[in-house]
């Protein structure tokens, strides 16, 4: 779930040239893992079947996987991307539709998923970023986007759940297709984990303003967002700075009380106690009344 730093000569490479923002983006933020996991069809090569390799670290039984459901979906720029449904809660009203970190796939989230949906008593929908895990194509920020949209849209027609019972979760690169989405879409909520400004904050923490070469603008979006926001930061994380996190939570319309963790990083968040407490109320108390 960590993001790579750009040593000194990449970042000489990208400004001695009109930059490219797909190869800052490249540079800043992707590092697809290994696949931890490949989906098997049955003989009719219409349904799926989760395969998971020891890297995925499955902390369940093999009677759980019938919880999991997985399928392909097709993005508009012509990428499938490997999805699952992860059935938590036979009386969940919400689902959240959850946008992972960068250095992980579904096969090594999956289990998070099963316990977090489990705690919260919500259903969770995940999907692999183009070029992650069991999807084709290549990471990039327009097919971050788009892979969201094909996610949004196999989570409303395959499964009818309605945009007011649809809470967004993005985590740390994850909440760069997750701001732009809602954007476009009113839903229950959105939480933001550990999210960064733009591209360009994030290497030169002191930049101010938005270059038209600058990637991941979701400092310039989230004033549009007019859903009730939850923003989580650590405040000891060295990857993006604790600085992204209030910079964020203060141009939300409708920011609800952030949780800002005292001696937290950028990965081990979910291992302090007042993360799982403060979703609980927000998800329980604060959406349902």
């Amino acid at each position: 779930m960590t993001m790579s730093r750009s040593t000194l000569s990449d970042l000489c490479c990208l400004f001695c040239w009109p930059p490219c923002p797909s190869k800052i983006a490249a540079k800043i933020a992707f590092l697809p893992p290994e696949p931890t996991y490949s989906f098997q069809s049955d003989e009719s090569g219409a349904k799926f079947q989760i395969v998971f390799s020891e890297k995925a670290e499955w902390q369940y039984t093999e009677r759980d996987k019938d919880k999991i459901e997985c399928f392909y979906a097709r993005t508009q720029r012509g990428n499938k991307v490997a999805c699952l449904f992860v059935r938590c809660s036979s009386s969940a009203r919400f689902t959240l539709l959850y946008s992972h970190g960068n250095a992980t796939d579904l096969g090594q989230m999956v289990s998070f998923y099963l316990g977090l949906g489990t705690r919260l008593n919500c259903n969770i929908f995940s999907y692999d970023y183009s070029g992650y895990g069991c999807s084709t194509g290549k990471p990039s920020e327009k097919n971050l986007y788009s892979d969201i949209d094909a996610a949004w849209q196999a989570l409303r027609t395959r499964y009818g759940i309605s945009p007011e019972n649809i809470i967004l979760y993005g985590q740390s690169i994850g909440t760069v297709p997750t701001v732009d989405l809602a954007t476009r879409y009113e839903v229950g909520a959105v939480i933001l984990h550990s999210p960064l400004m733009s591209g360009l904050r994030l290497i030169f923490p002191k930049t101010s303003r938005t270059w038209f070469f600058d990637v991941f603008p979701s400092i310039d979006k989230i004033p549009k967002v007019n859903s009730p926001v939850l923003v989580i930061h650590g405040m000891d994380d060295d990857v993006i700075e604790f600085s992204h996190g209030i910079a964020i939570y203060e141009r939300c319309p409708r920011a609800v009380e952030p949780l800002w963790i005292e001696g937290a990083g950028h990965n081990d968040v979910e291992l302090f106690a007042p993360y799982l407490d403060r979703l609980k109320q927000f998800v329980s108390s604060e959406l349902e009344n």
